[in-house]
């Protein structure tokens, strides 16, 4: 009897039996889910492949289209008569061109061998069993050397020639071939078209015999082309090409000593920069209150347009001197602009931007005849103070803003029902940073105009700020309208809080130091930032600036907006007031010890905001940074020797110890071409004539140009990633692009006595207004409630 073997007598135990009856139906349960669940992979297999096939055929028609061009550029390589001697000695004896065929040959054997997996594929997806599946192993890598190779290829064999429109711009112009080729001919990708044929197609019916012969000679025009390339034949067509485009090889030879730096040259640049964005935006958006420069269209914000980049943009090409563009905003302002539109707009924006934009273009186009001089075409007409008139018929709409319980201006304004409107968000609390930046501007046209109403209404919104008594100066980041009480306990120093510091004290400035109740505000705030934001990260010592989201009370975040970085500058402009460093330290009665400690203070803040931009792969900052400190922060009181700058040169590279200070999340990783930083570096070079503020602005402008830069023409892009290469691009110019970040740049490499810091206040949209006597009817007329210091602890009075 032929029985299955039973060593330990199972099937004479009934318990047994029936346990192995229980396995046996489980076991066939499961081996039946097993069937069904691979004939459905195996049924989605199918289907892929033949998603597949589809793409490779596209992939393969868009490759008979490169390899024609290929080839075409190997034609003109051929005859090139700046070939080099020895390339061409090489052509001449035959040695080349065999050993591109040989090399084409061996491809050939391998595309052979690739015919044999596709017809595996094949017979798979006609019914064949599971084991003719493979995984595909033709995945596409971009670290790959064979990639790296082939993409340089791609741009040799891609690289379009200057049209029509090449050098439009001035020497900005088409950018393709500028910034597109030499600036980084390793870029993976252009920013042109989505992707380059590979000719990996898994699941692809194999082309029959015509199809690859094509292939072969493609496979060989491409080994020719690299033999080329690495024979420097195309680094000389380069050369060539940059001299007929302009002088752009600053960007990968400024090798200068800082001694010998020309910073007048540098500052062209910065001018080149500003009419390639100009010039952009007029030749594709012209009017509109967006631009996309990649797509190369524009849109409004209201029915017939705020003039939102134009009216931003205008006194930074006066600044640069830029005539005829200066022309053609104004006629844009004179002719099409009008508030007289029923069109919801953010009160602060649209005060900073378009109010602060028209003031300073008339401030400049009065006391600086000679920037960007143009011809009055009516004198004596209505028009004969543009700007002003705009500015004031404008005012008068955003006043309605201020028609509130507590005279805390609403959030928005609606320009044609001349009426307030409360925020939709926040429970209707207003930005208190957004409620407390208006005040430089009405201020300056009450002056000009004589309409104290102007004054007294924007300036009563400091009195119910202040009279929240907010512990240490530090106020939350909202305040209600309804009531003029804060609402929530968030403080800090990024957005909706920022600027409410900045302009305590500017106004003290604006006004000749005829209101020191700004002063005392701004000290006591800045201690406060000390006693309560200020720490020093884990590993190297940098100083931040960090968040109180619960309160003072509450625990510190380390994170550090971009915006933050109007800081240092502003730390160092309120310690100087306006002067020199050397100056102000040689003023009888002036320089003290707070002062001293604010300038070290000014400068270690610096040195974290110029880290933000080292630690990015593109040497563009983060909007976000996060910072590493100790579980239990050390104040700022405590001993503290902060990195040398020689930190950010560390050899070790990606593993440096003070990158472990810092980090970007993948959802803080754009860069919005943003302004503060080197606003910061402006001031910081005016006040203490360092000039490595200088050189770290223009290492911050040359990353500008070389990741920012669109093709064609068309401009500079924000980035949606800034830490990888080649970043990821948002297709959006902001305004403030052309209005701060190059208006910046331009005055850090201008001489000092450019718009003196003694003789002018930036607003915080850095539209340059003027300081100016208080007259008789123009004067704080408010007195601050008595108030615990945040230093001695002992109440004073105003």
């Amino acid at each position: 009897m032929n029985r299955v073997r039973d060593p330990f007598n199972l099937h004479n135990r009934p318990g047994t039996i029936a346990a192995i009856n229980i396995l046996r139906a489980t076991a066939t349960t499961a081996a039946t889910e097993f069937r069904d669940r691979a004939e459905k992979a195996a049924q989605q297999a199918v289907e892929t492949a033949a998603k597949a096939a589809e793409f490779a055929e596209q992939a393969a028609e868009r490759t008979r289209d490169a390899v024609e061009a290929a080839a075409k550029e190997v034609e003109r390589a051929l005859d090139h008569t700046a070939f080099q001697s020895q390339s061409q000695s090489d052509l001449e004896q035959g040695t080349l061109l065999p050993a591109a065929a040989a090399a084409a040959a061996a491809a050939e054997e391998t595309y052979d061998e690739e015919d044999t997996e596709v017809e595996e594929e094949e017979e798979y997806e006609q019914g064949g069993d599971m084991a003719s599946f493979s995984i595909p192993r033709h995945v596409p890598s971009f670290t790959d050397p064979a990639r790296q190779a082939e993409d340089r290829l791609w741009a040799a064999a891609t690289r379009q020639r200057a049209g029509p429109a090449a050098g439009a711009g001035g020497v900005f112009g088409g950018v393709q071939d500028k910034v597109g080729g030499f600036l980084n001919p390793d870029r993976r990708s252009l920013p042109m078209y989505k992707d380059k044929p590979y000719g990996y197609g898994p699941g692809e019916a194999r082309p029959r015999p015509l199809l690859r012969k094509k292939r072969v000679l493609g496979l060989f025009t491409l080994v020719v082309l690299g033999l080329l390339w690495f024979t420097g034949f195309f680094d000389e067509h380069h050369e060539r090409a940059r001299e007929k485009l302009g002088d752009w090889g600053w960007l990968s030879s400024d090798t200068k000593a800082r001694s010998k730096a020309d910073w007048l040259k540098r500052r062209e640049r910065v001018v080149e920069a500003m009419e390639l964005s100009w010039d952009a935006y007029e030749r594709y958006a012209w009017g509109y209150d967006e631009f996309h420069p990649v797509s190369k269209t524009g849109r409004n914000m209201a029915p017939k347009g705020l003039g939102w980049i134009i009216i931003d943009s205008l006194d930074t090409l006066m600044i640069m001197n830029l005539t005829s563009r200066v022309t053609h905003a104004r006629e844009w302002i004179s002719k099409s602009l009008t508030w007289d539109q029923d069109q919801d707009v953010n009160t602060f924006e649209t005060t900073i931007r378009m109010m602060g934009g028209l003031l300073s273009a008339y401030y400049l186009s009065t006391e600086y005849p000679n920037l960007a001089p143009i011809t009055d075409d009516d004198v004596g007409a209505p028009g004969e103070d543009l700007y002003l008139e705009k500015a004031r018929d404008l005012a008068d709409r955003l006043m309605s803003a201020f028609d509130t319980p507590s005279g805390i201006p609403y959030a928005s304004v609606n320009l044609g029902k001349f009426q307030g409107l409360p925020s939709h968000a926040d429970m209707g609390a207003s930005s208190t940073a957004e409620a407390t930046t208006l005040q430089l501007e009405f201020k300056y046209l009450a002056n000009l105009t004589g309409e104290k109403d102007f004054w007294d209404r924007s300036e009563k919104v400091m009195k119910v700020i202040d009279d929240n008594q907010a512990p240490d100066g530090l106020v939350p980041i909202f305040i209600q309208p309804s009531t003029g009480h804060f609402h929530t306990q968030n403080i800090r120093l990024g957005s909706r809080g920022d600027s409410y510091y900045e302009y305590l004290i500017k106004q003290y400035l604006q006004t000749h130091k005829a209101e020191p109740i700004y002063q005392d505000m701004w000290n006591d705030a800045l201690q406060g930032i000390r006693k309560h934001l200020v720490t020093y990260t884990e590993n190297s010592g940098f100083t931040i600036v960090g968040e109180r989201p619960s309160g003072l009370e509450g625990n510190l975040s380390p994170k550090m907006d971009h915006l933050v970085c109007f800081l240092p500058g502003t730390i160092a402009l309120a310690a100087t007031e306006g002067l020199s460093e050397r100056e102000a330290r040689k003023k009888p009665g002036f320089w003290n010890k707070q002062r001293e400690a604010d300038m070290k203070l000014a400068r270690e803040l610096m040195q974290t905001c110029w880290g933000m931009y080292r630690y990015m792969a593109t040497g563009l900052a983060a909007e976000i940074t996060y910072f590493k400190i100790p579980s239990d922060p050390l104040p700022e009181s405590s001993s503290h020797t902060s990195p040398p700058d020689s930190i950010f040169h560390d050899p070790a590279g990606p593993d440096a110890t003070w990158r472990k200070d810092y980090e970007v999340h993948q959802m803080d990783a754009h860069n919005l071409q943003r302004p503060e930083t080197v606003e910061s570096l402006f001031y910081m070079y005016r006040i203490t004539g360092d000039v490595k503020y200088r050189e770290w602005g223009w290492d911050m402008f040359k990353s500008f140009v070389n990741y920012t830069a669109v093709e064609d023409g068309g401009g500079f892009t924000s980035l949606s990633n800034a830490n990888v290469i080649p970043p990821v691009i948002k297709d959006n110019m902001e305004s403030f692009w052309m209005a701060e970040t190059l208006k910046y740049f331009y005055l850090l490499f201008s001489p000092e006595d450019l718009l003196p810091l003694d003789k002018v206040v930036f607003n915080t949209e850095a539209h340059p207004l003027p300081v100016f006597e208080v007259g008789r009817l123009l004067k704080t007329g408010w007195e601050r409630k008595p108030r615990t210091s945040a230093t001695t602890g002992e109440t004073k009075s105003a």
